[in-house]
């Protein structure tokens, strides 16, 4: 798999987790699904997240680097 699938995979993940840990535990995890919101909306703009450079490092082959 490649970054983009890899970083939709894990943000997917998160928010469910914690839209669930927020409903059945503490609903102070509300505001971790706001933050992985917040920071895909920043990464369209940007092209980063932190997510990213993390997969990069583990050796996930990137696919938005142009020929």
């Amino acid at each position: 798999m490649t970054v983009n699938r890899w970083l939709r995979l894990i943000a997917g993940a998160l928010v469910t987790a914690s839209v669930a840990l927020g409903y059945y535990v503490h609903p102070g995890w509300f505001l971790f699904a706001a933050f992985v919101g917040l920071n895909l909306f920043q990464s369209a703009f940007t092209n980063w997240c932190p997510m990213m450079t993390l997969l990069k490092k583990l050796g996930v082959r990137d696919d938005t680097k142009t020929a």
